[in-house]
């Protein structure tokens, strides 16, 4: 493959070293930063220097996982709601923001974003509109092009800048949020790339997971691919619903894939489902396929190739090596040549159990890599139960006694199985990071165990039932539905044996482990001995330093910390207003070294949820430190309640009463119900109001608690709502209130 040397001398004269422009920092992804001014020696010293809330926060339902971007002086950031918003780095003060608008009635699976990417249209002048284009994809399948100065659409790029990605497909969505997307485009040249995110496990028809590149300019299609290429109402579909990366200077780009639909039956499906569960390599500018690796044949078990696949050199006899690291649900990396997607270390098709349910044919083998790169147990047997108590102990070995449980790759079973590694990983959408100087791979993992239980469809309803706070799949199309839970005993603490979280180092070119630590710290067991060595479960990524330094979030018990990479020591962490399950970032501004967080929980892990952006930088002359003004009570206010699959706006106008205040509200759903009552809380505003919802035909009354934030310019809090109108979402919402 010819390498264009004038095309990577202008893509270096692009990267700027206190920049991070794409989701991984760079386009292949290393998560790796050369910015050194934070040091193992002084990263001690690190402090909040900012503190920025979105006004998007909801109670039990998205998740905020973005990695902000910073390029040309501004800091860009999005949203689950579909919000975009331009901050100045240096201060975290709102330039700009834009509201997509999504609806909150979709039944969406992984309400998540994880981020946006950002385009130069090197043909127009500078201070020309949309020179600069800020690119988001929507939960709700919609591909936006914003002025990076302005966050006014680019009305050249589709319909007045969208493309509506949820048309063209095969066996198209039966509900909002069957089709979603939820990682950034990539961009290679004049293309956004973008894949989809398909619910799976829904059925055996469902939507085809397209992987889509589009004119940067004008939004107009250039080509596609599929997974699993098919006719209409055909079963397996695979999708893409992970962050890709590119290699622009070899026309390629890589794509992680997902499981063929659905997830734990594959009697529709038979065969290897090729190319689900792989790492495909595309020319980035036709789509037409290169290569590819598939890690999991005919998968039942949902391991997903969730995370972006890491382009490096391996150094190697004195030669540099094109490879691409690739981290699976199984705890398996596999490094791979990136010209040919062939191992550059030893892979073993090893022979794995047999399925005993009737019209299902797993596949013989399985890939294995060597010991060295399999970071996480692949089995779990009675003698393995874990217990805080003698009582938990037994009862946990005796429900491992009675599950299938035959190593990694055990079928599903009417009886119930363990999937070990389970569906969460192993590693997920957190990838790995890469130290190339060193030589060096970093990669988060989890180790706990899922039990799957398949269901005959006639009882799936009863079995839902009796088990209410179990994840039901309908797998339609199957004879069978499925049940799926942690292994845990009745206390609801974890059945197999801790560390639950890992963070280890690879050493690729001398290869060993260098080290490996436990992750955090999982808060049920706070004041458990010992249990300061188990980890936690952990979503998120690591980033690498030219400091020497590893930072990572991630964890259940809310904490930024940053080890040695050269040993993996702990050196300093910092608790977070919520579970910061993002990829962290660092940049420069001012002068000065800064590394940002997201914190913003996950409605399916016991996190909480927040809309903060954190940045931290040392102590210093010139450093930052949190804007903690309260505002004025008194003023006119744009309101927006979120609660369920409604998002009600209005306006709301808080003007004295004697010694107190007063507020009057108008929404464009509900009918308020005499005066708001509005009082002074210590930190921020508390608000009471009645009303009557005439979509429901039901009243109610909202008490919210909201603290200032952004200087005083925002409102925001939980809510509780009492009355005819709590449904299922048991009355528990949020609102915003911003200053006008």
């Amino acid at each position: 493959m010819h390498v264009n040397p004038a095309l990577l001398l202008a893509l270096a004269a692009l990267q700027t070293p206190g920049d991070w422009p794409a989701y991984g920092r760079d386009a292949g992804g290393s998560r790796f930063s050369p910015l050194a001014e934070i040091t193992r020696s002084n990263v001690k010293d690190l402090r909040v220097a900012w503190v920025y809330r979105t006004g998007d926060l909801m109670r039990d339902r998205s998740r905020f996982e973005a990695t902000p971007l910073v390029v040309a002086g501004t800091m860009y950031v999005s949203t689950p709601l579909g919000r975009v918003i331009a901050l100045d780095p240096a201060h975290g003060v709102e330039r700009w923001r834009y509201d997509a608008h999504v609806s909150l009635e979709g039944g969406y699976g992984d309400f998540a974003n994880r981020g946006v990417a950002t385009w130069l249209d090197v043909t127009r002048s500078v201070g020309a509109p949309c020179r600069r284009r800020i690119f988001v994809a929507t939960v709700d399948a919609r591909l936006i092009a914003l002025d990076a100065a302005t966050g006014t659409p680019c009305a050249d790029f589709g319909a007045a800048g969208t493309v509506d990605l949820s048309h063209d497909l095969l066996n198209a969505p039966e509900y909002a949020g069957e089709y979603e997307v939820t990682s950034p485009p990539t961009i290679v040249a004049d293309l956004v790339i973008v894949g989809s995110s398909v619910a799976d496990n829904h059925r055996t028809n469902a939507p085809n997971g397209v992987v889509r590149a589009y004119d940067a300019r004008t939004g107009k299609q250039r080509w596609s691919w599929d997974p699993i290429p098919r006719a209409p109402g055909m079963p397996g579909a695979a999708n893409a619903w992970s962050v890709f990366s590119a290699d622009p200077a070899r026309d390629l780009v890589f794509v992680p894939t997902g499981s063929a639909s659905p997830d734990f039956y594959g009697g529709a499906r038979l065969g290897d489902n090729r190319w689900a569960n792989s790492v495909v390599a595309l020319r980035a500018s036709t789509g037409q396929f290169v290569w590819g690796f598939q890690v999991v044949h005919h998968d039942l078990w949902d391991y997903d190739v969730p995370a972006q696949p890491v382009l490096f050199n391996l150094h190697r006899d004195g030669r540099q090596i094109p490879a691409v690291a690739v981290s699976t649900k199984m705890g398996h990396l596999f490094i791979l040549d990136r010209l040919t997607g062939k191992p550059l270390f030893p892979v073993e098709e090893r022979p794995v159990p047999t399925s005993d349910v009737p019209g299902e044919e797993a596949w013989p083998t399985q890939p294995f890599p060597s010991e060295l790169f399999r970071l996480a147990p692949e089995g779990i047997r009675p003698t393995d139960a874990f217990g805080v108590t003698p009582d938990m102990k037994e009862q946990c070995r005796a429900l491992i006694a009675s599950l299938r449980s035959e190593g990694i790759f055990t079928p599903p079973t009417v009886r119930g199985m363990i999937i070990f590694p389970g569906n969460i990983g192993g590693s997920n959408w957190s990838a790995v990071a890469v130290d190339e100087a060193r030589g060096l791979i970093v990669a988060p993992t989890n180790r706990l165990a899922t039990v799957i239980t398949l269901v005959p469809r006639d009882q799936l309803h009863a079995a839902h039932m009796a088990h209410p706070g179990i994840e039901v799949g309908q797998m339609i199309g199957t004879p069978y539905g499925m049940l799926r839970d942690w292994l845990r005993s009745s206390d609801g603490r974890l059945c197999n044996p801790p560390p639950w979280g890992t963070l280890t180092a690879v050493d690729v070119n001398a290869p060993s482990r260098r080290w490996e630590v436990p992750l955090g710290r999982m808060p049920q067991f706070a004041g458990v001995t010992g249990s300061e060595r188990w980890g936690s479960v952990n979503l998120g990524g690591a980033m690498v330093t030219a400091g020497g330094l590893v930072f990572i979030a991630a964890t259940l018990d809310h904490h930024l910390r940053a080890f040695s990479e050269e040993t993996g020591e702990e050196l300093w962490s910092a608790a977070l207003p919520a579970g910061g399950h993002a990829l962290p970032m660092t940049y420069t501004a001012d002068g000065r070294q800064y590394v940002a967080i997201v914190a913003g929980g996950h409605d399916r892990l016991p996190s909480g949820q927040g809309d903060f952006v954190l940045a931290f930088t040392l102590p210093g002359v010139g450093a930052p430190s949190p804007d903690t003004t309260t505002g004025q009570a008194e003023g006119a206010y744009t309101a927006e309640l979120r609660i369920g699959g409604a998002k009600i706006t209005g306006s709301l106008v808080v003007r004295p009463a004697g010694d107190s205040l007063i507020g009057a509200l108008t929404t464009d759903s509900l009918a308020v119900s005499g005066p708001v009552v509005v009082r002074r809380a210590p930190s921020g505003l508390l608000l009471r109001f009645s009303f009557r919802y005439p979509k429901k035909g039901c009243d109610g009354t909202i008490m919210g608690l909201g603290d200032y934030a952004d200087g005083g310019r925002l409102v925001e809090g939980p809510f509780e709502l009492s009355g005819q109108c709590v449904g299922d979402e048991g009355g528990r919402g949020a609102f915003s209130l911003w200053r006008r």
